[in-house]
């Protein structure tokens, strides 16, 4: 089933410019987060000027109002006034290059792509879970999209039975990418409908099942019920699904998201996070409050409406476009 035949490749001439414009797209993103960090330290970083206790605490007032968290923003200031005691750090330019190995190496742990094993003989089973408005359905569109650009077939499941517009969202993004979706009237049983999904991609031979889900308060416990529901059901068909379940979060929300991502994991084992939104915060340091205090891999972050968007994350370019100085000029 995954032995399709790859998409023609870009020309090595096209490569390098695609590959500027998705890092181009990926700092424009970032711009309100890196104004706001680095709004506080333009007087230290590049230059001269002698590096003390009284700079590095400017530095730690700096990631907070970036939304780094509280656990993140000692783990990276205690590397940096270690490093500082060393005699390592002497310059702003040493600070700069210091706080982004220190920010690297936070978030590479949880920069693990997701991958959809080539020899699986039955349909890779994506869950997506969130609460209401973080921007699921939308989310699950551009993965289609990603999905459907390498070459692999894809079968959606409505499983968000209580908004009739979520199923029609949904249509519209099969309609637009000539794929597959399963859905039943508004109201009916989720878990049945992402039974039927399931039971309908493997019958078709499809290489990815994304199922919608109904956005939900982590705090209520009936709807969490229903997702265990949900992946108890998937598992009579395939005892390994789903074999992603992963949780959408909107960036905007800060440090809330920490315990939305908490709650779902208890709930039902979240092995991945989609971060969208990025675009409209200036909160973008979440990501390193949810690297420190989570672990759990980080698939993909949004920054824009469009599909190339929603960025596989990547610590080293992610660091850069938010520590950019030269970005915008």
């Amino acid at each position: 089933m995954f032995g399709l035949e790859k998409r023609e490749q870009d020309s090595s001439s096209d490569v390098p410019e695609k590959k500027r414009g998705l890092v181009r797209s990926l700092r424009e993103g970032l711009r309100r987060t890196r104004e706001s960090l680095l709004g506080g330290l333009t007087s230290l970083i590049p230059g001269g000027r002698p590096i003390d206790s009284a700079t590095l605490d400017t530095v730690e007032e700096c990631l907070l109002v970036a939304d780094v968290g509280m656990e993140a923003t000692e783990a990276i200031i205690g590397r940096l006034r270690e490093r500082h005691r060393q005699q390592r750090i002497d310059d702003g330019d040493a600070l700069y290059a210091a706080l982004r190995e220190e920010m690297v190496a936070l978030l590479a742990p949880v920069a693990r792509p997701l991958v959809v094993p080539a020899d699986r003989r039955a349909p890779f089973v994506l869950l997506m879970v969130g609460v209401n408005g973080a921007g699921k359905t939308t989310t699950i569109g551009k993965l289609a999209r990603q999905f459907r650009a390498q070459g692999l077939s894809v079968v959606l499941a409505a499983g968000d039975t209580f908004r009739a517009a979520a199923v029609e969202q949904l249509r519209i993004w099969g309609e637009r990418l000539d794929v597959p979706v399963i859905a039943q009237a508004t109201g009916a049983d989720a878990a049945s409908v992402i039974y039927d999904a399931l039971a309908a991609a493997t019958a078709r031979g499809a290489d990815v099942l994304i199922a919608d889900t109904a956005g939900r308060l982590h705090t209520r416990e009936n709807l969490m019920e229903e997702l265990k529901k949900i992946r108890r059901v998937l598992g009579k068909l395939d005892p390994e699904a789903p074999h992603e379940t992963m949780i959408v979060l909107d960036a905007t929300t800060g440090q809330n998201g920490l315990a939305q991502a908490e709650q779902f994991r208890k709930a039902v084992g979240v092995s991945g996070i989609a971060l969208t939104k990025m675009d409209g915060t200036a909160k973008g340091g979440i990501v390193f409050a949810i690297a420190r205090r989570l672990g759990i891999p980080l698939r993909y972050v949004g920054v824009g409406e469009q599909s190339d968007d929603l960025r596989v994350f990547d610590a080293g370019e992610f660091v850069d476009a938010l520590l950019d100085r030269g970005a915008g000029r």
